[in-house]
């Protein structure tokens, strides 16, 4: 199956190298991928031909599938498809394809599961077990072209395949993988915000996946090129002009030279200025029969079959073969075994379709539309139809062919395919006439599915548009059940996106337009989002009453999702609530019923609700289970991007986090943000606390970022988090209070509490900063601006009292909550009378619950108050400790504070010098006078044209030698020491 050229192969003789070694190793038993990357008509195709070539030469299959440019209609798993039909046309491997009837869907060989019921997940291990079974038969080359064109469906799967299927090793006992992968894309397509960018910088990573790039050739390279496509001599002249246009693209050097007619200098003004001119000069050189097939062809798209072409061209098959002939012969079309022909470049097949006459265009999508229809091949005839039809102004058909693709994307788990299929619909709803439309459907149904599509592929902000234009759709003339239905599915949305106050107040309405009686479907779910809304706005009475009466109503209808949904309001509504083993054992439960009825987003709602709630109760291994299960739960159901899915990647980023698991934090993180989508942001939010610690100094200007966007509840929480300790590792008190204060303003202003939970650890945040700024200005003898940081420390110790005690659902907080609130205490004493030995013991305890970062920051400063109570040996094995942990997750700030306190209270076993005679450096006293004037690090290599990370080696350095804990304490004893004067304006 590997194409072949007539021309020859020049200039890539290194990667090609590089793609057979792959091959070889391969055939060992060591499976690998490679993406090959490079600009239009770089020369990816020719070389992964040859490579091909090669692996056929070998003994090895070679299946190929690609990508199909289609605009804006996707069509889930083409080039997997086409790879299966290729495989299903060998005999050796009919009976694996037997074994793995999961692919069938893929075959066309019927419907497939539904989403809800795993068959995502079926579909994608079915492929990866078929394509580790063909290996065991032959060893196996898979080729995708044009991944730029690829549909997010086909991104996942072939996500899945190399990072979970087919490049894994097998397990002990089983035969290896005889496989590689070799994969192409056009860099120069993939603009910022490519959906393919972002999968792109997953691969990489993995170990088995490699990244070959195709540079422009070298002029000599391009030279030779140009030389052996003639075999006449060609002027010096005309090679050296040909290498200058082309640009080391060969495509264009070959085009260029294929379009001079004898003897005509290039350089002459008769010479096409572009690359589309050039292509089409060459194409107006053919017969006219030719030119009408290759522009029947491009309509198509890159890829057609003959049979289609055939029909469409409807010229007498000799006529059909000899234009054929004559194209292929030119080499602008290459045929392949499975009786289609793709135009040998991707460029070629656009100038074609750009040079049509509209008329002639609008003609050609009616006949393949046409055609597509009377075929009848479900899956992408649906699509293609779709794009044909609408192209060619024949919108009642687009309409349709537009709702059966979004049903094949629906039943293969395509969330986001079936949206634009669903929002195609809409936009041509109005214009087909009323009897042209389909009989079961109304514009209103339509924009609900439109949101539910919305919501499961994690564009949460467009599903509350498209449930607003339901709503106004709707109007005052809709029945009670869809005005309810609209207005309850609004609500759920609302609150998706942290509108809670307006979520209510459409809760309401849809409740108010049902009568209770008698029981309905469409009460039920009305009074189960009203539950949910008056929880978020505090109307607890109200939220519990009607759950109730819901739950009796359920029951009786046997809405059996509807039930375990209700179960899991009441338990946050009930004094055993999710942070107690009798709570959790009733979401279980509800999980339990969600489950058998098949609602799958019900059911994560209770495992997100049991994994926050072992995670509240500071039982992080058992919330680890939860958030395991609840994920793997979305990715079997296609629903990654779903607001549970996010809402338990969050959580399971945090656990990492707080347990001292900062690399694989990070690193999920990382991953996560390549794929999601960029409303989910707050997902990875937890990276950045690591950053942060790590002394990341970008940290805070990608919190920012996180808050940039429209409101989300987590993301300010976030961003408040690492900006308040960001400000208060560089000695910042304003702006640490500053943040903390517009943080909780901002958390309060979506929500009827006025003391979310958070508030705790932000008043001990930026009380760390208070504290020390207290501490350095008695150092200083300034009591007068001490008492006033006193006194805001007072003001911050008492929020986080009141918070703990009574925070966001009423009740006193779980072992996380209260080790902040023993961590504030410690710091109001700090900052009220200096290092108190048992607040700092009873932080330590109370972090002691699995948070070895914070732990160590405690252990820290009770080493420092026990070395003020002249505690030394007590004061060594604190820092001790902290120490090692800041060593084993690499937090340099905390490290680099634990060594000065060593090296000031003689802790360590350091040289017994003088008792301070620092020596500085020039540049270190350069640094030190910005330092003393407030700069950041950043700030200070800008003055002095040195790098920020610079900068902070010598700000380190400096610390290191005046055995200063931070960078305010510094600072007092430079003034101390006269290392610094104070200027005109003071210090």
């Amino acid at each position: 199956m590997a194409q072949t050229f007539g021309t020859p192969f020049i200039g890539r003789a290194d990667e090609l190298a590089r793609l057979t070694g792959v091959l070889e190793r391969a055939k060992q038993g060591d499976p690998r991928a490679v993406l090959v990357a490079g600009d239009a008509g770089v020369g990816k195709t020719r070389t992964l031909a040859e490579a091909a070539a090669h692996a056929a030469a070998t003994g090895m299959t070679v299946l190929t599938g690609h990508c199909v440019d289609l605009g804006d209609v996707g069509l889930p798993y083409l080039p997997f498809t086409e790879i299966l039909g290729a495989l299903a046309t060998d005999e050796r491997f009919a009976p694996a394809l037997a074994a793995h009837p999961a692919v069938g869907p893929l075959l066309g060989a019927g419907p497939g599961t539904g989403a809800d019921h795993g068959g995502r997940l079926q579909l994608f291990e079915g492929l990866a077990g078929l394509l580790a079974a063909v290996t065991d038969i032959s060893p196996l080359l898979l080729v995708l072209e044009d991944l730029h064109w690829a549909d997010q469906s086909s991104r996942d799967l072939l996500r899945f395949l190399l990072s979970r299927g087919i490049l894994q090793r097998p397990a002990a006992g089983a035969s290896a993988h005889r496989l590689a992968v070799f994969a192409s894309y056009r860099a120069d397509d993939l603009h910022r915000r490519h959906p393919l960018r972002p999968l792109l910088a997953e691969l990489i990573r993995l170990p088995a996946v490699d990244r070959l790039e195709l540079r422009p050739m070298p002029d000599a390279e391009v030279a030779r090129l140009v030389r052996a496509l003639r075999t006449d001599p060609v002027p010096d002249t005309t090679v050296t002009r040909i290498v200058e246009r082309a640009e080391g693209n060969a495509f264009y050097a070959e085009e260029l030279l294929a379009a001079l007619p004898g003897g005509v200098d290039p350089a002459s003004p008769a010479m096409p200025s572009g690359l589309a001119d050039v292509l089409l000069i060459r194409i107006e050189q053919l017969s006219e029969t030719a030119q009408q097939v290759l522009r029947t062809a491009a309509v198509a798209g890159r890829r057609v079959e003959h049979d289609l072409l055939r029909d469409a061209v409807q010229l007498p098959e000799d006529a059909l073969e000899s234009a054929l002939r004559e194209a292929v012969g030119r080499q602008l079309l290459v045929p392949d075994e499975a009786a289609a022909y793709s135009f040998r470049h991707a460029l070629t097949r656009e100038a074609v379709y750009a040079d049509l006459l509209p008329g002639e265009r609008v003609r050609l999508h009616g006949t393949f539309a046409r055609l597509l229809a009377e075929n009848g091949r479900s899956a992408r005839s649906a699509a293609e139809r779709a794009h044909h039809s609408r192209e060619s102004h024949d919108l009642a058909d687009a309409l349709t062919a537009s709702l059966e693709a979004a049903d094949h994307a629906q039943r293969v788990g395509a969330p986001a395919e079936e949206l634009r299929h669903v929002e195609m619909a809409l936009e041509l709803w109005p214009a087909v006439d009323a009897a042209a439309r389909p009989g079961d459907g109304d514009q209103v149904t339509l924009t609900l599915r439109a949101s539910a599509a919305a919501a499961r592929a994690g564009e949460s902000h467009r599903a509350v548009h498209l449930t607003r234009a339901a709503l106004a759709l709707a109007g005052s003339d809709a029945d009670s059940e869809l005005a309810a239905r609209v207005r309850y599915t609004l609500a759920g949305n609302l609150m998706r996106i942290d509108s809670l106050k307006a979520a209510f107040t459409y809760s309401s309405e849809a409740l108010a337009m049902i009568p209770e009686e008698p029981p309905s479907y469409t009460w039920v779910w009305a009074a189960a989002t009203h539950v949910m809304a008056a929880r978020y706005v505090g109307r607890d009475e109200d939220a519990e009453r009607v759950a109730r009466q819901a739950l009796r109503t359920a029951e009786q209808l046997r809405l059996v999702d509807a039930q375990a949904d209700l179960l899991v309001s009441l338990v946050g509504l009930e004094p055993d609530n999710r942070r107690t083993r009798r709570g959790r054992d009733r979401l279980r439960q509800a999980r339990e019923l969600a489950r058998g009825s098949g609602n799958v987003p019900v059911e994560m709602r209770a495992l997100y609700n049991l994994a926050i709630g072992c995670y509240e109760s500071g039982d992080l291994d058992e919330c680890l289970n939860w958030l395991g299960e609840g994920l793997d739960r979305a990715r079997r159901s296609g629903l990654v991007s779903s607001p549970y899915a996010l809402e338990l990647r969050y959580l399971q980023s945090l656990v990492l986090y707080t347990l001292g698991r900062w690399d694989e934090c990070v690193t999920a993180a990382a991953s996560d943000a390549e794929r999601l989508p960029a409303a989910a942001g707050f997902a990875t939010g937890p990276a950045l606390y690591v950053a942060v610690a790590r002394g990341d100094e970008d940290a805070a200007d990608r919190a920012r970022a996180l808050l940039a966007g429209p409101f989300d509840w987590l993301a300010t929480l976030i961003g408040g988090i690492v900006l308040t300790d960001a400000a208060a590792l560089r000695g910042d008190a304003d702006a640490a209070v500053g943040r903390m204060r517009d943080t909780i303003g901002a958390l309060t202003g979506n929500t009827a509490t006025d003391r979310p939970d958070v508030g705790v650890r932000l008043a001990a945040l930026a009380l760390s900063a208070v504290a020390d700024t207290a501490v350095e200005l008695r150092l200083t003898g300034d009591e007068a601006e001490a008492r006033r940081w006193t006194d805001t420390a007072a003001e911050l110790v008492e929020t986080a009292r009141v918070t703990a005690d009574r925070g966001e659902d009423g009740s006193r907080q779980g072992p996380e909550g209260l080790a902040w609130l023993a961590r504030a205490e410690a710091e109001w004493l700090r900052a009220h009378s200096g290092p108190d030995v048992p607040a700092w013991e009873k932080a330590v305890t109370a972090f002691g619950y699995g948070d070895p970062y914070e732990l160590a920051r405690c252990r820290w400063r009770l080493a420092e108050a026990l070395l003020a109570a002249d505690r030394r040996v007590e004061a060594a094995e604190q820092a001790r400790e902290a120490r090692g942990t800041a060593v084993r997750l690499g937090a340099e700030p905390l490290r680099e504070a634990v060594d000065a306190l060593v090296r000031r209270g003689r802790l360590g076993e350091t040289p017994s010098g003088a008792d301070r005679s620092p020596v500085l450096t020039a540049r270190e006293s350069d640094v030190l006078l910005l330092l003393s004037r407030g700069r950041t690090n950043r700030q200070i290599g800008e003055e002095l044209f040195i790098s920020g990370k610079t900068a902070s080696v010598h700000v380190s350095n400096i610390l290191a030698k005046l055995g200063a804990a931070s960078r305010t304490e510094a600072v007092a004893i430079a003034y101390r020491e006269g290392l610094v004067t104070p200027g005109p304006d003071g210090p």
